[in-house]
């Protein structure tokens, strides 16, 4: 017996303290109570450590929001915004993009040109595409840009960027104009750069409008200030213009990976519920939606996903079930986060959950990885078990020690 093994065995027999094994990562995840860690090596299991456990995926839940879309609508896929005249008033229809930041706007007002409008009377929003009651379980009540809320039409993911001085709200971004709504939402804040969402959903459209209408008034076209109005689109409306994200699918998906953006996930998630319709769509029938397709993607039983993004601690999967995710993933693969060299992978992080999924480069090809902590552990230890994954030359022996 080799000393790893025989160190595995003392450690599963309780001879040696955990202390031990301090300076190999995969052994202090294996000696964890609230741990699973699954990897394979071409198409083989080496490690199984609590593999059918149900724990909370924090993150790492968005490979499986990202697949789900992709089977979804294809990543060559183009979430649409539609722009309607009605008696000199310009109606946004919104329709679940969320990407419509700042330079999409732009875009936007260059086509509404084009069109020849050069004067309007006011702009008005029909964000009835989400239900009015459309809540993420999971999240919570800040100003912080991860906590923002979900709106059929949103501009900038619902979120501002300024900067506070004594002289007073300016914008902290050349391509965002100052609005009314902004300069409300930082009356109180601390001199200083902040970047904080709009905190109630109601507060999307009005922050859309305003911010379209700085844009237009910069192009030339006449809008009147403080003019606008929310509702539904008035049937004799004449559309004049259906705006395509200028980013499809796989560049969303590349974002909300990389930047483990909630609201592009939950966008996605809740949009699954459209079953042609014009909505309103809800949670539940997001909910629903995702459990239909989950069935007849994986079969899984024994597990919960009640939103898109990973915030709620209601939300169970095992390592096993995120593994046979990031299988499905592997198309994919280079959409995935780089975490280090030979790692591709998604992190998940709530207080006390540390979870990452992917893929290490090891035994010639890339091999697919599932690791959820769901205790208190250092914040690089899951990077640490990943790199080791990619250097340890016989993963077999921490299964034939007794550890896992």
């Amino acid at each position: 017996m080799n000393l790893r093994m025989l160190l595995g065995a003392l450690l599963v027999c309780g001879l040696v303290m955990p202390a031990a094994a301090a300076t190999d990562p995969i052994a202090r995840v294996l000696a964890l109570p609230k741990s699973s860690l699954l990897v394979e090596s071409r198409g083989q299991a080496v490690i199984r450590h609590n593999a059918d456990r149900p724990m909370v995926p924090a993150s790492t839940l968005k490979v499986v929001t990202a697949l789900a879309a992709i089977d979804r609508w294809g990543l060559a896929h183009r979430f649409h915004t539609d722009f309607f005249l009605d008696g000199g008033w310009l109606w946004v229809k919104g329709g679940g993009d969320p990407f419509l930041v700042s330079e999409e706007l732009d875009l936007i007002v260059a086509a509404l040109r084009r069109s020849g409008i050069d004067r309007l009377e006011g702009i008005a929003t029909d964000d009835g595409y989400f239900a009015p009651t459309v809540e993420v379980a999971g999240r919570s009540n800040t100003d912080n840009p991860y906590d923002a809320p979900l709106s059929a039409l949103s501009a900038n993911f619902n979120t501002l960027n300024v900067k506070v001085s004594a002289g007073g709200v300016q914008s902290a971004e050349p391509q965002t104009p100052i609005t009314p709504l902004a300069r409300e939402l930082a009356r109180g804040l601390k001199p200083g750069k902040h970047r904080i969402n709009l905190g109630k959903r109601d507060l999307a459209p009005r922050y859309f409008a305003e911010l379209l209408g700085a844009k237009l008034g910069a192009a030339g076209v006449k809008v009147p200030a403080g003019v606008w109005r929310d509702g539904r689109v008035p049937q004799g409306a004449r559309r004049i213009y259906r705006h395509e994200n200028s980013r499809d699918l796989r560049e969303l998906i590349l974002g909300m990976l990389e930047f483990s953006n909630n609201f592009i996930a939950n966008h996605l998630f809740l949009m699954m519920a459209d079953g042609g319709g014009s909505g309103p769509l809800t949670m539940t029938a997001a909910e629903q939606a995702m459990a239909a397709w989950v069935a007849r993607t994986f079969g899984w039983r024994d597990y919960r996903i009640e939103e898109g993004a990973g915030l709620s601690r209601n939300n169970r999967l095992s390592a096993r079930q995120l593994l046979e995710a990031v299988k499905a993933f592997a198309p994919y693969r280079d959409l995935m986060p780089s975490e280090g060299v030979g790692v591709l992978a998604k992190t998940g992080t709530l207080t006390g959950v540390s979870t990452l999924a992917g893929f290490v480069r090891r035994d010639g090809g890339w091999q697919p990885f599932a690791l959820m902590m769901n205790q208190p552990v250092d914040y690089g230890l899951r990077l640490q078990v990943a790199q080791s994954l990619t250097r340890e030359p016989d993963l077999l022996a921490y299964c034939r020690s007794g550890s896992c």
